[in-house]
């Protein structure tokens, strides 16, 4: 089998030696078939780099199963195709294509604009680096078809990645996912991929788009008054390298904030990313300048973007004067909170609005929504999903906010993916109008809790890397499905949802029925007796399998929440210890 694996890989290294590849191409393959050990070899070429329903996304090097001009130019020609297909051989078809800070960012987009390009399509190719929903806006702004942005969003610095929209703004769906995919499929040569590019129908775009899509965003505020009495709050933000240096410090001055304060040597733009081991807002050390900035200052707020400005992390002084992260699932809460409560204070509140989050976001929004009599939607993972809802009710229902645990919301509908820019200066109105109602944003977090219930989240990933931990992680969702857990941490389990099958399984009455969702999808679910409810999904852009767990504990009063806290940490602790993980 071994031999068989090695032959099957230095069979498709040796195409790449005699197509037309460049010759620093050839030259890394060949040193890769010449080398002793064969390991990057197989992990080069084992598979080809799949296009999947978010598009590619991949350590950048040479092979089959690397990002780099030629992976990326099937996934350009196949999307480009499928356009045509779907369009009209003739039709007059528009994308846009942008990218983030990656290394290599620009040289995808370029090749990606001209591939297009060359195949009759009109591209308006961003000047520089863009946040991602800069792009998703931008293809409503200007009547595309489609678009396509270069980012790997949070991955490790080695990733880059590329994400193609629709029409609508959001990332592909059924149908035209699969077709794209098999579209994408059907490139089997390089010589199929029409590499160069036509100039007369590139326009390079930048200032003249984001100027539309600021004010727009500077519109969204619903406390503008509120604002201006709290004009001098203090804002730390950093855009830990990537594209929210752009636009998102301007969109705070627009908004009417005064006194933002940057990391300087995080806003120096690299895609090596060289004051943080990962770029990602969910990780303490990422934030870790910016708590220190705002120690200096005696800042309000910590707020710290995604390198692709989709998703939105903060840090907020507890009672103690102690700086402490807020995860997606507290921030996804404030936001809901802030966007039903104020809308209702204002008689905004007509009865045709709705809320949407992720069925691993916490159920806290589900009973803020219920609390206030707003409908919410419960969709999957990826705000695709978010965005189809929007789809759906656009023109029927107002949306009002929707977010996912993994710090990306939308407080905004002319953007249909996640958006740290609009959510940056939303979070700074909330943090104003905690203040000029005499509280800390922290114990708006409390009165939320005390309201509503307290409960606390968890992510936990482990990550299986390569060909042997993909296999892993197949093993580890077949043994929970043929054998699931009877109890997590002492605790009984009463429903479990496969969302394989579609199947919600009530282990009390013994009765089994069908879940309504667009598609079927790799994740399982348990609701136990005390309130505790884990979600089980692998990644699909990450060699990774994922944990959602969200206990729940009663808290009366302010002087119970440390020890509540402290409580659903060791509950936390006894799932994972009962889940092996």
């Amino acid at each position: 089998m071994e031999n068989n694996l090695i032959e099957d890989v230095r069979s498709k290294a040796q195409v790449w030696l005699s197509g037309d590849y460049d010759a620093e191409t050839k030259k890394k393959v060949q040193e890769m078939l010449d080398a002793d050990d064969s390991t990057e070899l197989i992990e080069c070429f084992y598979k080809d780099l799949e296009f999947g329903t978010g598009g590619l996304r991949g350590i950048m090097g040479v092979g089959t199963n690397r990002m780099n001009i030629y992976t990326v130019g099937a996934a350009t020609q196949g999307l480009a195709n499928y356009l045509r297909k779907n369009y009209g051989k003739n039709a007059d078809i528009k994308v846009v294509v942008g990218h983030d800070c990656r290394n290599n960012s620009r040289l995808f987009a370029e090749t990606t604009a001209n591939i297009f390009s060359a195949n009759g399509i009109k591209v308006f190719l961003f000047e520089d680096l863009r946040p991602t929903p800069e792009i998703s806006f931008a293809i409503r702004e200007l009547g595309c078809q489609s678009g396509v942005v270069v980012t790997a969003s949070h991955n490790p610095k080695e990733y880059n990645g590329y994400k193609a929209y629709w029409e609508d703004g959001a990332q592909v769906i059924p149908p035209h996912d699969t077709g794209i995919i098999s579209e994408v499929n059907k490139i089997k040569d390089i010589k199929d991929i029409k590499f160069k590019g036509d100039s007369s129908l590139i326009e390079i775009i930048g200032e003249n788009v984001d100027r539309i899509y600021l004010d727009k965003i500077k519109a969204l505020s619903l406390s503008p008054d509120v604002v201006a009495r709290q004009k001098n709050l203090k804002i730390v933000y950093t855009p830990i390298h990537g594209t929210g240096i752009t636009l998102i410090p301007r969109a705070l001055k627009m908004f009417g904030f005064e006194n933002v304060y940057g990391v300087d040597s995080q806003n120096i733009i690299s895609g090596d990313f060289p004051t943080v081991v990962s770029p990602n807002p969910e990780e303490p050390a990422a934030l870790k300048l910016a708590v220190e900035r705002a120690k200096e200052i005696d800042a309000d707020i910590v707020m710290a973007s995604d390198p692709d400005a989709d998703r939105m992390g903060i840090a907020v002084k507890n009672d103690k004067g102690e700086w402490i992260l807020m995860n997606g699932n507290q921030t996804a809460q404030m936001f809901v909170y802030y966007l039903i409560r104020r809308n209702k204070e204002l008689g905004r509140l007509k009865g045709n609005e709705y809320i949407v989050k992720t069925i691993v976001t916490t159920e806290q929004i589900a009973a803020m929504a219920k609390a206030y009599k707003v409908p919410y939607y419960d969709v999957y993972t990826g705000f695709k999903w978010i965005a189809n809802v929007m789809r759906e009710q656009e023109g029927k229902k107002r949306y009002l906010g929707g977010g996912e645990e993994s710090y990306g919301f939308l407080v905004q509908d002319f953007v249909r993916d996640k958006d740290a820019v609009s959510a940056c200066v939303m979070m700074a109105e909330i943090c104003a109008w905690a203040k000029d109602n005499g509280k800390t944003i922290y114990e708006l977090m409390q009165d939320i809790y005390l309201e509503f219930g307290f409960s606390k989240e968890k992510g936990i990933s482990v990550v299986k890397k390569g060909k042997a931990g993909a296999e892993e992680i197949k093993k580890m969702m077949t043994q929970l499905r043929s054998c699931p857990p009877e109890e997590i941490a002492g605790s009984k389990v009463l429903i479990i949802k496969d969302y394989a099958s579609l199947r919600c399984i009530d282990l009390v009455s013994g009765t089994s029925t069908q879940m309504e969702m667009p598609e079927t999808s790799n994740v399982l679910q348990y609701f136990t007796q005390d309130g505790t409810k884990i979600s089980v999904r692998p990644s699909g852009t990450e060699p990774k399998i994922k944990f959602y767990v969200e206990v729940r504990l009663p808290l009366k009063n302010r002087s119970e929440y440390d020890a509540v806290n402290a409580a659903a940490d060791a509950k936390i602790e006894a799932v994972k210890k009962s889940l092996g993980v």
